[in-house]
Protein backbone atom coordinates (compact mmCIF):
# COMPACT_ATOMS: atom_id res chain seq x y z
CA UNK A 1 0.00 0.00 0.00
CA UNK A 2 2.70 2.53 0.82
CA UNK A 3 4.56 1.37 -2.19
CA UNK A 4 1.98 2.05 -4.76
CA UNK A 5 1.43 5.48 -2.72
CA UNK A 6 4.60 6.36 -3.39
CA UNK A 7 4.96 4.94 -7.06
CA UNK A 8 1.91 7.42 -7.78
CA UNK A 9 3.89 10.38 -6.11
CA UNK A 10 6.95 9.88 -7.81
CA UNK A 11 4.92 9.54 -11.60
CA UNK A 12 2.64 12.52 -10.44
CA UNK A 13 5.50 15.29 -11.42
CA UNK A 14 6.34 13.21 -14.73
CA UNK A 15 3.12 12.72 -16.12
CA UNK A 16 2.38 16.75 -15.44
CA UNK A 17 5.61 17.87 -16.88
CA UNK A 18 3.92 15.45 -20.29
CA UNK A 19 0.96 17.51 -20.21
CA UNK A 20 2.52 20.74 -20.15
CA UNK A 21 4.58 19.81 -22.65
CA UNK A 22 3.01 21.31 -26.47
CA UNK A 23 3.34 19.31 -29.49
CA UNK A 24 5.21 21.44 -32.59
CA UNK A 25 4.48 20.27 -36.14
CA UNK A 26 7.52 18.28 -37.74
CA UNK A 27 7.59 20.81 -40.63
CA UNK A 28 7.25 24.08 -39.15
CA UNK A 29 8.16 23.34 -35.26
CA UNK A 30 5.55 25.83 -34.96
CA UNK A 31 3.00 24.65 -31.51
CA UNK A 32 -0.12 22.21 -32.41
CA UNK A 33 -2.97 23.37 -32.13
CA UNK A 34 -2.15 26.94 -33.09
CA UNK A 35 -4.67 29.53 -34.57
CA UNK A 36 -3.85 31.01 -38.58
CA UNK A 37 -6.17 32.81 -40.80
CA UNK A 38 -7.07 32.39 -44.72
CA UNK A 39 -5.92 35.26 -46.35
CA UNK A 40 -7.27 34.25 -49.80
CA UNK A 41 -10.96 35.39 -50.27
CA UNK A 42 -11.63 31.63 -51.94
CA UNK A 43 -9.58 28.69 -50.30
CA UNK A 44 -10.38 25.06 -50.67
CA UNK A 45 -10.15 22.33 -47.89
CA UNK A 46 -9.31 18.62 -49.66
CA UNK A 47 -9.92 15.59 -47.97
CA UNK A 48 -5.82 14.71 -48.30
CA UNK A 49 -2.47 16.73 -48.18
CA UNK A 50 -2.06 17.20 -51.85
CA UNK A 51 -4.06 18.63 -54.84
CA UNK A 52 -5.31 14.93 -55.87
CA UNK A 53 -7.29 14.50 -53.02
CA UNK A 54 -11.25 16.15 -53.51
CA UNK A 55 -12.39 19.41 -52.31
CA UNK A 56 -14.84 18.75 -49.47
CA UNK A 57 -14.91 22.30 -48.49
CA UNK A 58 -14.61 26.13 -50.38
CA UNK A 59 -14.19 28.87 -48.02
CA UNK A 60 -15.14 31.82 -48.94
CA UNK A 61 -14.54 34.47 -45.92
CA UNK A 62 -11.06 36.13 -45.89
CA UNK A 63 -9.25 36.63 -42.69
CA UNK A 64 -11.27 33.83 -41.40
CA UNK A 65 -9.77 32.19 -38.32
CA UNK A 66 -8.35 28.30 -38.76
CA UNK A 67 -7.03 26.68 -36.52
CA UNK A 68 -4.00 24.31 -37.69
CA UNK A 69 -3.87 20.84 -36.03
CA UNK A 70 -1.55 18.99 -37.93
CA UNK A 71 1.01 19.29 -40.84
CA UNK A 72 2.51 17.37 -43.87
CA UNK A 73 4.80 18.84 -46.31
CA UNK A 74 3.33 22.04 -47.56
CA UNK A 75 0.22 21.24 -46.40
CA UNK A 76 -2.03 22.00 -43.31
CA UNK A 77 -4.95 20.27 -41.45
CA UNK A 78 -7.24 22.94 -40.72
CA UNK A 79 -10.72 23.13 -38.64
CA UNK A 80 -12.84 26.25 -38.14
CA UNK A 81 -15.00 26.93 -35.50
CA UNK A 82 -17.58 24.93 -36.46
CA UNK A 83 -14.95 21.93 -36.66
CA UNK A 84 -15.61 21.86 -40.43
CA UNK A 85 -12.16 21.71 -42.14
CA UNK A 86 -9.63 19.48 -44.19
CA UNK A 87 -5.95 19.87 -46.04
CA UNK A 88 -5.49 23.12 -46.84
CA UNK A 89 -2.00 24.52 -48.84
CA UNK A 90 0.17 26.58 -46.59
CA UNK A 91 -0.02 29.31 -48.96
CA UNK A 92 -3.50 30.40 -48.51
CA UNK A 93 -2.58 30.97 -44.85
CA UNK A 94 -1.64 33.55 -43.06
CA UNK A 95 0.04 34.58 -39.31
CA UNK A 96 -2.27 36.98 -38.94
CA UNK A 97 -4.65 36.79 -36.41
CA UNK A 98 -8.18 37.18 -36.32
CA UNK A 99 -10.58 36.01 -34.09
CA UNK A 100 -14.54 35.69 -34.73
CA UNK A 101 -16.95 37.57 -32.10
CA UNK A 102 -19.00 34.85 -30.15
CA UNK A 103 -20.89 37.42 -28.28
CA UNK A 104 -23.71 39.72 -29.95
CA UNK A 105 -23.05 43.15 -29.78
CA UNK A 106 -19.56 42.51 -27.47
CA UNK A 107 -18.64 46.15 -25.80
CA UNK A 108 -15.07 46.74 -26.35
CA UNK A 109 -13.54 48.43 -23.78
CA UNK A 110 -10.70 51.53 -23.60
CA UNK A 111 -8.59 49.19 -21.31
CA UNK A 112 -8.34 45.33 -20.11
CA UNK A 113 -10.66 46.41 -17.35
CA UNK A 114 -14.42 45.22 -17.26
CA UNK A 115 -15.06 49.14 -15.46
CA UNK A 116 -13.57 50.67 -18.36
CA UNK A 117 -15.38 52.84 -20.58
CA UNK A 118 -17.05 50.89 -24.05
CA UNK A 119 -15.66 52.83 -27.00
CA UNK A 120 -17.44 50.50 -29.64
CA UNK A 121 -19.43 47.31 -29.75
CA UNK A 122 -19.28 44.15 -32.19
CA UNK A 123 -21.98 42.18 -33.44
CA UNK A 124 -21.79 38.07 -33.42
CA UNK A 125 -19.89 36.76 -35.64
CA UNK A 126 -17.82 39.59 -36.73
CA UNK A 127 -14.10 39.01 -37.82
CA UNK A 128 -11.99 41.36 -35.64
CA UNK A 129 -8.11 41.56 -36.30
CA UNK A 130 -6.11 40.64 -32.92
CA UNK A 131 -3.56 43.07 -31.59
CA UNK A 132 -2.27 41.41 -28.65
CA UNK A 133 -3.99 39.22 -25.62
CA UNK A 134 -2.97 38.76 -22.22
CA UNK A 135 -4.34 35.44 -20.26
CA UNK A 136 -8.07 37.24 -19.55
CA UNK A 137 -7.70 40.06 -22.26
CA UNK A 138 -7.30 40.60 -25.85
CA UNK A 139 -7.16 44.06 -27.47
CA UNK A 140 -8.72 43.95 -31.55
CA UNK A 141 -9.24 45.94 -34.39
CA UNK A 142 -13.16 45.67 -35.69
CA UNK A 143 -13.33 48.24 -38.55
CA UNK A 144 -11.11 50.75 -37.56
CA UNK A 145 -12.33 50.65 -34.02
CA UNK A 146 -9.82 49.58 -31.07
CA UNK A 147 -10.60 48.34 -28.02
CA UNK A 148 -9.99 45.20 -25.32
CA UNK A 149 -12.51 42.32 -24.98
CA UNK A 150 -12.54 39.31 -22.40
CA UNK A 151 -10.73 36.03 -24.48
CA UNK A 152 -13.63 34.21 -23.70
CA UNK A 153 -15.81 36.12 -26.12
CA UNK A 154 -13.89 35.28 -29.02
CA UNK A 155 -12.99 32.46 -31.03
CA UNK A 156 -9.43 32.18 -32.23
CA UNK A 157 -7.64 32.41 -29.14
CA UNK A 158 -6.16 29.26 -27.18
CA UNK A 159 -7.60 29.93 -23.35
CA UNK A 160 -4.62 31.59 -21.56
CA UNK A 161 -2.75 32.78 -24.51
CA UNK A 162 -0.40 35.60 -24.69
CA UNK A 163 1.10 37.09 -27.43
CA UNK A 164 1.86 41.20 -28.54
Amino acid sequence: MVLAALLTLCAAPQQAAAQDAQEVGAVTGFPIPRYVSIKASEANARRGPSRSHRIDWVFQRRNMPVQIVAEHGHWRRIVDRDGAGGWMHYSLLSGVRTAIIETDMLELRQRPDPAAPVVAQAELGVIAFLDECNAAWCRLNVGGHRGWVPSDTLWGVAPGETFD
